[in-house]
């Protein structure tokens, strides 16, 4: 098999609380604007927490049968209506055998809308009540399985479960795929649909979430004011290829898929290692794939997610990891989370996206309502407006409860 194949990015979908397509997302994002707001799903009166970054307007019948969308959760319609999206740009499906095409999709919960309504079902008219679908809608293998039957994918197909490095591993461990020659594309990416009462309820009584009341000032990644994360819902997918296959039949390629690293930090389950090891290793491993060479313009995405820790730690991680001197001088960071909240599953793939949309144009997206900076992330994060900047190099880092530390890393082809 061959060891070291180019591998290369021909399809971009995406579901989200700032646009459902790719562009719409991308034009959000460079204007600064978020998509939080008050939670509508469920009554919020007893929960300190009442802000969400919630996906507005989507349709699952615009992607599936209205069959498939009654047997399905909200979270592999968004997965399905991400993958369609970049499958049908992509143009990939038919130029392959199926055994060649593959299906990882992260999540990093699974269908927890249909864990928390069956359950409902079950205390409160019985155990005869729960839907003979109730497995089949809640296991978070689930939306990589549907795409897989949607496109014939004969290949692997299966999820990455690692908390909110679930879309960055699934894209890694889809790279490692083609690069080893164990397929040759790869449908990829990561979805989450999580703001239930449940999923809110324990991530508020855990001290994660912000529970600020202005959505202008709930998620603030970097800032000295952030009290913790913003929770957002969606997906993004991509299509990864082999790059000989690619420009055989004339696709459109975003970029290169150049690194990936993946570690953890054997520490603690929710919080990270204070002097920042596993996400330090997990970026030099990337930056070495890459051939990073020490003095090339880097913007890096960060996980940002707006917890008092984290972004200490990743700002640490930064550093240690490019140099002091060229994280100050010559690298551009920013937290897209700031107008997205954390979709946790799906963040790693937004971010990805984020990363080859700042290759190809040449902007980078902004950390919005960074006002009042934080001394001990010092770093130039791109405060409120997005910035043009050549980049040679585009790197996403995506840290997961349970100590799971992901980076990709991406150049212009």
């Amino acid at each position: 098999m061959n060891n070291n194949r180019t591998v290369v990015v021909t399809g971009l979908g995406v579901v989200s609380p700032i646009g459902n397509d790719v562009q719409t997302c991308w034009d959000n994002m460079l204007a600064g604007r978020h998509g939080i707001g008050p939670i509508t799903y469920f009554d919020t009166t007893n929960y300190k927490a009442k802000l969400a970054a919630q996906v507005r307007d989507f349709d699952p019948k615009a992607y599936m049968e209205k069959s498939e969308v009654l047997r399905s959760d909200l979270v592999a319609q968004f997965a399905v209506g991400a993958a369609v999206q970049a499958v049908e740009e992509s143009g990939v499906i038919g130029t392959l055998p199926p055994d060649r095409v593959a299906v990882y999709f992260g999540t990093g919960i699974g269908g927890l809308n249909t864990i928390s309504n069956e359950m409902d079902k079950l205390r409160k008219r019985g155990p005869h009540r729960v839907s003979p679908l109730c497995v089949p809608m809640m296991i978070p293998n689930m939306a990589a399985g549907m795409i897989a039957i949607r496109y014939n994918c004969q290949g692997p197909a299966m999820p990455a479960v690692t908390a909110c490095a679930s879309g960055s591993n699934a894209i890694g461990e889809a790279l490692r795929l083609i690069r080893h020659g164990y397929a040759d594309a790869v449908i990829t990416g990561g979805a989450e649909a999580s703001i239930t009462e449940v999923g809110v309820a324990g991530f508020i009584n855990m001290q994660a979430l912000s529970c600020a009341e202005d959505p202008d000032c709930a998620s603030l990644p970097f800032d000295r004011r952030r009290s913790g994360f913003l929770i957002g819902e969606g997906a993004a997918a991509l299509v990864l290829e082999a790059y000989d296959h690619a420009v055989a039949r004339g696709a459109k390629i975003y970029g290169e898929v150049v690194g990936y690293g993946s570690t953890c930090d054997a520490y603690h389950i929710t919080a990270p290692r204070p002097d920042a090891d596993g996400g330090t290793r997990a970026m030099v491993q990337a930056l070495t794939e890459a051939g990073y060479q020490g003095t090339e313009r880097v913007y890096v995405n960060a996980h940002g997610t707006g917890t008092p820790l984290n972004d200490v730690a990743e700002t640490q991680a930064i550093k240690n990891a490019l140099g002091e001197k060229q994280a100050y001088e010559n690298t551009l960071v920013s937290s897209t989370k700031s107008m997205t909240g954390h979709m946790l599953g799906a963040a790693g793939a937004i971010e990805a996206i984020a990363c080859l949309k700042a290759l190809e144009t040449g902007m980078i997206p902004p950390t919005i309502n960074l006002l009042e900076p934080d001394e001990k992330c010092d770093l130039n994060y791109v405060p409120n407006q997005a910035v043009r900047a050549d980049i040679d190099l585009a790197v996403s880092n995506s840290l997961g409860f349970g100590g799971h530390n992901a980076c990709l890393a991406f150049r212009k082809v």
